[in-house]
C-alpha cells in the first residue's frame, strides 16, 4: 500500500488529490499539510486519518493536535519533516509558490517520489532540483501531457515541445484588460482552479511559467518550447517530431487525471472522470499568442533565457503582484508591469545556493510592495 504525504491538502489540488485517493485502491494519505484553512484540514483528519499533520502556525497547530488526537507541526520545518517522512513512498507537492521549494528539495533528498504541483520549485530552483528528475512526475495537465507524449521516446526524434494555453476569460475581450475586476479575472472558462493560478492564466504568466518549468523537466531550449492558444483545453500539450508530425496528448479538463498518473506512473488505472467524446467536443481551434496585450509571457521567456537571479525575481515578484491586485490595490495590466520592472533589477548571476535563492525571492519581494507603494518604476540594476 504506497503511503501519500500531501503538503497542500486544503487547495485545489490537494483536494482533488483526496478525491482521487477516494477512488484509487491501495493508496493511502499518512499527512496532511495546510496553510491557515484549518477548519477544512480538520475535516480531512477526521475523514481520512493521517498519521501526521502541519498547518502554518503554532496555535493553530496546537488546537488541532488537541482536538483531532494526532501529532501536528507546523512552519516551514514541519512541511520539510513530512515531506521526508521514512514511511511515505510519494509526496504530492501542492503548495503554491516559492513556499513549495525546501519541502520539495527535503521530500528528493529523502529519496521519495514526487508529484510535483508546485512549478516554482523548478522556475526558481530548476539547477538544484535537476539531478533529482527521475523522481519527479509532473502534475501540471501540460507538463503531464509532455510526459505521456515524451514517454519511450528518444529526445533526438523531437523537434520542439508544444504548450497549449486556453488564453483565459478575456481571450476575446476586446476593450482594454486596464479595469477589468478581480470577479472577471478569476473566472476561469475552462478551469476549476485557485485565485492565485486563475490570475496567472488571465495574464499568460503561468504559461511562461510552465515554459520555465519544462526547460528543466525536459531539458529543450527555450527556443525549442511553444506556445499556442487553444482555447477548448482539449489538447493539453503536444510535441513536433522532426520529420513535421506531431503527438498530442487529448483528455478532459479534469485535474484528477494528471494527479492519478504521477501517483502511479507507469500505470494507469480508471477514474471517476467522464471518458472524453470527440463527438461532442467537435472541433479543436488554435491561435498565435497575442504577445503585445499579454506582455508576461515574454517576460517569463526573457527571464527562463538569463536564468540566476531573474527567475527567482521574476516569481517573487508576480506572487507580489497577483496579492496586490486580488486586494484591489493595483491594476489588472499593472502585474506586468511591476514584475518586468523588478525583474530587470536583478542579474543573471549563476548556480544561486537555496539561501541565495530566498534571499533574492526576499528582496524581489520589497521592490515589488515598494513598486505598489511609490508607483515608479525600479532603475535597472538597483537591489
Amino acid at each position: 500500500m504506497p503511503n501519500v504525504v500531501i503538503l497542500g491538502s486544503t487547495g485545489s489540488i490537494g483536494t482533488q488529490t483526496l478525491d482521487v485517493l477516494q477512488h484509487l485502491p491501495g493508496y493511502r494519505p499518512i499527512a496532511l499539510a495546510a496553510g491557515r484553512n484549518t477548519a477544512l484540514l480538520k475535516s480531512q483528519i477526521e475523514r481520512f486519518r493521517p498519521q501526521r499533520a502541519a498547518v502554518a502556525e503554532q496555535m493553530a497547530a496546537e488546537l488541532l493536535q488537541k482536538e483531532c488526537g494526532l501529532p501536528v507541526g507546523y512552519g516551514p520545518g514541519a512541511l520539510c519533516e513530512l515531506a521526508a517522512l521514512p514511511e511515505a513512498d510519494i509526496v504530492v507537492v501542492a503548495l503554491v509558490g516559492a513556499a513549495g521549494v525546501e519541502p520539495t528539495l527535503a521530500a528528493l533528498k529523502a529519496g521519495k517520489r514526487v508529484a510535483l504541483a508546485n512549478k516554482e520549485s523548478l522556475v526558481i530552483a530548476g539547477h538544484l532540483v535537476q539531478e533529482y528528475l527521475s523522481q519527479i512526475i509532473p502534475v501540471d495537465s501540460e507538463h503531464s501531457a509532455l510526459w505521456h507524449c515524451l514517454y519511450g521516446r528518444e529526445r533526438d526524434q523531437v523537434d520542439s515541445l508544444v504548450l497549449t494555453a486556453s488564453g483565459g476569460p478575456f481571450l476575446n475581450r476586446p476593450e482594454s484588460l486596464a479595469e477589468v475586476s478581480i470577479e472577471a479575472a478569476l473566472n476561469h472558462p475552462r478551469w476549476r482552479m485557485g485565485g492565485k493560478i486563475s490570475i496567472d492564466s488571465a495574464t499568460l504568466m503561468n504559461k511562461g511559467l510552465e515554459v520555465i518549468e519544462a526547460h528543466w523537466l525536459f531539458g529543450f531550449p527555450y527556443d525549442r518550447i511553444e506556445v499556442v492558444i487553444h482555447p477548448e483545453s482539449i489538447i493539453h500539450s503536444l510535441i513536433r517530431l522532426k520529420d513535421g508530425s506531431y503527438l498530442a496528448q487529448l483528455g478532459p479538463t479534469d485535474m484528477r487525471i494528471p494527479i492519478q498518473y504521477a501517483l502511479t506512473y507507469p500505470e494507469v488505472h480508471p477514474t471517476p472522470v467522464k471518458p472524453l467524446d470527440l463527438v461532442e467536443v467537435g472541433s479543436l481551434t488554435f491561435a498565435a499568442v497575442d504577445r503585445e496585450r499579454f506582455p508576461s509571457l515574454d517576460l517569463a521567456y526573457a527571464a527562463g533565457r538569463a536564468g540566476g537571479e531573474q527567475p527567482v525575481a521574476l516569481n517573487a515578484a508576480n506572487e507580489v503582484a497577483v496579492e496586490l491586485f486580488l486586494a484591489g490595490r493595483i491594476r489588472f495590466t499593472d502585474i506586468a508591469r511591476l514584475v518586468e520592472d523588478v525583474t530587470r533589477a536583478f542579474s543573471g548571476q549563476s548556480f544561486l545556493s537555496l539561501e541565495q535563492i530566498l534571499d533574492v525571492d526576499r528582496r524581489a519581494r520589497q521592490l515589488a510592495q515598494n513598486w505598489a507603494s511609490s508607483g515608479k518604476p525600479i532603475p535597472r540594476g538597483d537591489q
